[in-house]
């Protein structure tokens, strides 16, 4: 990979790392209201059902995760297991994907049902 690809996708992580570090934040804030005012799973999803807001905060979580794993995935199987080359994105690509594919089809089923 050259150095500016290398760049790239240094930043591409940075910055999905802070996006993450603001939701988890929020996630986790929510969380603890919830719980604190004794919301049910079922309270909790009666209040997300239709939920532009919620749609929208959760699909930005998600895909701050599909940038920001697969290229720490990568990192790791390199340090490790010494795997680099086009087999390596490839699997994580998948792996990228499939994290987005799952997450965006957790955040409708949890707004739209």
């Amino acid at each position: 990979m050259t150095a500016i690809g290398e760049a790239k996708l240094w930043y591409a992580q940075r910055l999905s790392a802070m996006v993450l570090a603001i939701c988890v934040l929020i996630h986790l804030a929510t969380l603890i209201y919830a719980t604190q005012h004794g919301l049910t799973a079922a309270a909790i999803l009666e209040r997300t059902r239709g939920s532009a807001l919620v749609a929208t905060f959760y699909a930005i979580f998600v895909v701050g995760c599909a940038i920001h794993v697969p290229i720490g995935l990568a990192r790791v199987f390199e340090e490790t297991i010494h795997w680099r080359g086009r087999s390596l994105w490839v699997a994580v690509a998948a792996i990228g994907a499939g994290i987005l594919g799952l997450g965006l089809r957790a955040v409708y089923a949890v707004v739209i049902g």
